[in-house]
């Protein structure tokens, strides 16, 4: 999943949002509260794709 907007149902807010939110120390369930359309499950899953986009083996040059 080249762009982190691709989650089905996310509109308004991308994986790079919610992990600048969490990163600076916003709660999940203020997230939740602020933006009624997410889940607690999409935080989750915005986290599980950052996990793996950093884990990817990239070649050099």
């Amino acid at each position: 999943m080249a762009d982190a907007r691709a989650f089905a149902g996310w509109g308004r807010i991308r994986v790079s949002d919610v992990l600048d939110l969490l990163g600076a120390g916003v709660e999940v369930e203020e997230i939740l509260r602020d933006d009624p359309e997410l889940e607690r499950e999409d935080i989750y899953a915005a986290l599980i794709w950052a996990a793996r986009y950093v884990d990817h083996t990239r070649q050099s040059a």
